[in-house]
């Protein structure tokens, strides 16, 4: 199974985290599963920018990201090239590492 290491993040993954997960699954419900509060104000229906990550490594291996997924990345805070929504770009067979943003574009975040 391939290997998604979680970079540390002040307050959604203080001490960064590497997990083991099946390919197909989505990144955003990998850290879920596995403690990683990854936001997802829209439940994962890909109407929001909220599970904005940045893929360090292994982002050739995920499918490409569709025309609605890159327009919506376009509001992304701190957009990069290596950009994609969380509920949409899903493991395939080769190891992650993924940056959550330190921002997102929601102003207040339920948990604060």
């Amino acid at each position: 199974m391939p290997k998604v290491t979680f970079l540390a993040h002040e307050e959604i993954c203080p001490d960064g985290a590497v997990i083991e997960v099946e390919s197909g699954t989505s990144i955003c419900d990998a850290g879920l599963s596995n403690g990683i509060e990854i936001e997802h104000a829209c439940e994962k229906s890909c109407a929001c920018t909220t599970c904005h990550v940045i893929i360090q490594k292994g982002f050739d291996s995920l499918e490409v990201a569709d025309d609605y997924e890159e327009d919506l990345l376009d509001k992304a805070w701190g957009l990069e090239p290596e950009s994609r929504l969380a509920c949409q770009a899903k493991v395939a067979d080769q190891d992650l590492v993924i940056e959550i943003p330190k921002y997102t574009i929601n102003m207040v975040s339920e948990n604060h």
